[in-house]
Order: C-alpha cells, then structure tokens, then sequence
C-alpha cells in the first residue's frame, strides 16, 4: 500500500509538470548511466524506480551501469555514445564542468530541488549549483567477515595490509579511492599533489600487493557475502545492503580517515533529450522517491524530508548516518589537476602490473649489463692476445 501511494503521489506531481506533459506520449526514451547496484529495482518488493517514472511520465528509461568515476570518464570522453543523466562523485563533478562536459540545468524543470538540504549545497565542486543535484551522500570504511577477521586487528586501514590475511583482501579497483586509501595510512592529504607523496602511496599499494586476492568493484558482492574474501574496503551504503545477505560481515571508519562523498545527478553535453532528464532528476529528488530509493539502497539522503518515507533501522544506523565526531574525520576528494590526474593514472598501472620497475632500478639494470658487455669484450680481446703470442711463439 506505501509503494502504491508513493508511485500516485509522484504521478500526480509529474503530471503537473509541463515539460513532462509535454513528453509523456510514449515517444521519448533517456539513457540514464549510473553506478552498477545504485537505483531500487523493485528487488523485495521494493519500488522499481525507473518502472515508477514511466508510468507517471510516459518517458521511458535505457539504464546502464559502469563501475568506477574514471570508467564514467573515459566513456564521455572518448564519444560514440550518449547518455541524457549520469551519477558522478563530486570530484568527478568538478572536473566534467572544468572540461565543459556538463550542461547548465534548468530549475524549472527540477521544482523538487527545494527539498535538498542547505548542506549539500554551494559546495566546492559546483560552488553556483548550476550543474549537478546531489543523489546520495556516503562514506568509504573497511568491511570484514567477523567469523575470520580478529577484533584487536581492525579500526586502521592497516588492516589491508595484515599479512595474517593474504589471499583473503580485497582492493579497490581504481585509482583515486586506492591511493586515498594509502595516502591517509602515511598521513597525507588524500588531496595530495605533492609527486614525493603520490610515488610513496605507490609505493605503499605495491607492498600490499602480494597480499590481495583481487581488485574489484561490483565483484566485492559475490566475494564478501560468500565469504571468499575477508577484508575489502569499500562505500558503506553497500555494506549495509551486504550485511543482509551475510549478518557475519562488520564495517568501521578507520582512525587516520576516510573519504566523505556526495554522488550527484548531472546531465552532459552529449544529452539529446534535456527536458526528459531534468524530469527524471526532478522524480528522484521527490522525497517518497528519494525515502524509498535510498531506504532500500543503504546510501544516505540529501533531503530531511525524504526520512519520513524510510524505516527507522535505516536513519538511525550509525553506518549510514554517522555522529558527528566520525564525520568529522571525513574528507571529500577534490578535483586534481591534469598533471596530477596522469600522473596518478601511471603509479597505478605501475602498481597493477606489480610495481613496474622504477627509473632508479632501469638504471641500476642498464650499468649492470654494461658492465657485462665490458668485461665481455675485454675477456674476448684478452683471449684474442693470447692466442696472437701463442702464435708467435710457435711460428719462432
């Protein structure tokens, strides 16, 4: 009966709108890209978002999932496809409106951004709010199996790095969560673009290497609820959605830090359908929409008013909704420069093809083999000599 409720609630407050009525004859169909297990699909019982804007709209949604921010900006990037709504974290926000890959919205078509809180808003990647809507706000910890993992072993990222554990750690599978995560166990800024520091964290994760069963992102369902893994790191709002398939798995903030984020509703400039995607950001900013969406997802709502739709299990989780003291140790990525960026992106594919080999090393390899291409000329030059006096001696 709520579900039902909710979807005639959003219905009539799509309706009133005339950029949808406008739209919903069937015709129009968005491309929304966002995060893989990142919108309730009516899993449980639970409302299927997308389904739950057509019928109110008539507007019909291609949905595709990518796994990481850079994923999401190397498709954009590199063109050959479009897409009318997409999820980037804030950083990546940042760096799309930097680049002019972002739209300017429309507010007119999104009346229910009135209800997102002031908090989220004016922030440093979007300081005008003129180009994203925040979707979900979240903070990145360690999840670990407690059936395997030994309680006077966690509260540090260094957990990730316990010996005690190889073969049963996961990692990250990009690089800016993996070098924050090495960055805030040496005690840098995650925001670092100090070269020393970033080689360090290199370093760091090419020492950890030895000890990882894999790097993932999707994939840490599978492998933590079945327990193929013990220990990842990874956001919490997943966490709670694995805690319901395995009971056995924990999760904490580490003490050097963590990362704090904010995943917003943007639209790109490849969009051919505008109108319809502000309807669909409008829809989900609806506070039942919104409630019901992220109650189901475990992130945590932007809106105050989204929480009357939401169990109380839910906005009472210390995992979801931290006190203040934790938040407190959180930090948001900012968006990094060029240099940075590449940088960033070379360190680890030296640390994903195992370390690579260092310029100090190349070197060392190079005056080694020289020397040994010396000696061996000199040994054939010595031997030639040689044998020239036996020669003579016994033409004499």
């Amino acid at each position: 009966m709520k579900k039902l409720l909710s979807l005639l609630a959003a219905a009539v407050l799509c309706a009133s709108m005339m950029p949808v009525s406008a739209l919903a004859d069937g015709s129009v169909t968005i491309n929304v890209y966002n995060w893989g297990q990142y919108i309730s699909d009516g899993t449980d019982d639970t409302i299927d978002v997308n389904k739950a804007f057509t019928e109110a709209t008539g507007i019909k949604v291609n949905y595709m999932t990518y796994d990481s921010n850079e994923s999401l900006y190397t498709k954009l990037k590199t063109g050959g496809s479009t897409y009318d709504v997409i999820v980037p974290s804030d950083y990546m926000v940042g760096k799309l409106i930097s680049e002019g890959m972002l739209e300017k919205l429309n507010f007119n078509n999104i009346p229910n951004y009135k209800y997102i809180d002031e908090a989220y808003k004016n922030t440093a990647y979007d300081p005008d709010n003129k180009y994203s809507v925040p979707y979900t706000w979240g903070t990145v910890g360690v999840i670990y199996n407690k059936k395997y993992v030994d309680q006077a072993d966690i509260g540090s990222w260094d957990l990730l790095w316990n010996s005690k554990y190889a073969g049963k750690i996961l990692m990250f599978d990009n690089p800016r969560d993996s070098f924050a995560i090495a960055e805030e166990l040496l005690g840098y800024d995650q925001n670092t673009e100090d070269e020393a520091q970033l080689r360090a964290a290199s370093y760091k994760l090419i020492a950890q290497k030895p000890l990882v069963q894999s790097y993932v992102m999707d994939q840490i369902y599978d492998k933590m609820e079945r327990g193929e893994a013990w220990i990842a790191p990874y956001y919490a709002g997943d966490y709670l959605m694995m805690a319901q398939e395995n009971p056995d798995l924990g999760f904490y903030f580490p003490k050097e830090g963590f990362n704090l984020f904010i995943d917003c509703l943007c639209i790109p400039t490849c969009c051919t359908n505008k109108a319809a995607a502000e309807a669909y950001i409008n829809f989900l900013c609806s506070p039942e929409i919104s409630g019901q969406n992220l109650d189901y997802l475990g992130y945590s709502t932007p809106e105050t008013a989204a929480k009357q739709y939401m169990s109380e299990d839910m906005t009472s989780s210390p995992i979801a909704y931290p006190d203040a003291a934790v938040l407190a140790r959180g930090s948001s990525y900012l968006s990094l420069s060029q240099k940075t960026c590449q940088l960033m992106d070379s360190l680890w594919l030296s640390v994903k093809t195992e370390g690579g080999v260092s310029q100090s090393a190349v070197w060392s390899m190079c005056i080694f083999f020289a020397a040994v291409a010396v000696w061996l000329i000199w040994r054939d030059i010595r031997n030639r000599r040689r044998k020239a006096r036996r020669c003579a001696k016994w033409n004499t």
